[in-house]
């Protein structure tokens, strides 16, 4: 059972429950993926039960198509957001980690065409591998402008740096605080760099964040 730790792995004092999620906020992955930029920031949500330990070896869905990796900065709420400011979002932030956001791409490529919702392309189990976090008293660094990288195999699939992001953490984090209530234990995911591919078994991964990195694998 998943539960929210810290980068050493001590665990935190805090429920688990949704991510909220960003997609097409940097600008090369929107044009890796034919996209239109959105006038406003696409959110989606994961489910609890995305969430697992990223330490741990990567399961991925079998006969559902091709899954693919997307390294995020990943920000944990402290407190309750709803309809916040910028100041009140930048005092409600924990701590910051690093995530993936799985997805089924052939999935969400039919459910793109037919006009329906992403979720079982996004949501599935196990879908948001996730990092401990640094809390914020310890984070050194701006973390609008920190690099996020991901090597497969000794090869770089994706950087860039959070400065690239279109719509920024904070004024972000108060866009989603006004479509959903966000509490204390809730992840907020915000948007991947281009160079997004597919996984295979036996992958390694090393995922960083600043200068913070970790290795999985997949099964």
């Amino acid at each position: 059972m998943y539960q929210h730790h810290n980068w050493q792995g001590a665990l935190l004092d805090f429920p688990v429950s949704k991510v909220v999620c960003v997609g097409s906020n940097y600008a090369k992955h929107i044009k890796e993926m034919g996209s239109a930029t959105p006038d406003e920031p696409v959110l989606f949500v994961k489910p609890e039960s995305a969430l697992c330990d990223i330490r741990q070896p990567l399961v991925l869905p079998q006969d559902l198509g091709s899954v693919h990796h997307e390294v995020e900065l990943a920000i944990l709420i402290g407190s309750t957001l709803r309809k916040a400011t910028d100041e009140h979002v930048s005092k409600a932030i924990a701590g910051y980690g690093v995530a993936l956001d799985l997805t089924l791409r052939d999935l969400q490529g039919k459910l793109k065409k037919a006009g329906q919702p992403w979720e079982k392309a996004k949501g599935f189990d196990n879908s948001c591998p996730i990092s401990g976090f640094i809390p914020v008293s310890e984070f050194s660094g701006d973390p609008q402008n920190v690099p996020i990288a991901l090597k497969i195999n000794g090869e770089i699939r994706q950087q860039g740096s959070t400065s690239d992001m279109i719509h920024k953490i904070v004024p972000l984090i108060a866009y989603m605080s006004r479509f959903f209530t966000l509490r204390a234990g809730d992840v907020i995911l915000t948007g991947t760099p281009e160079g997004v591919g597919p996984l295979s078994s036996g992958d390694e991964l090393e995922v960083s964040f600043a200068n913070h990195s970790l290795t999985t694998r997949v099964l």
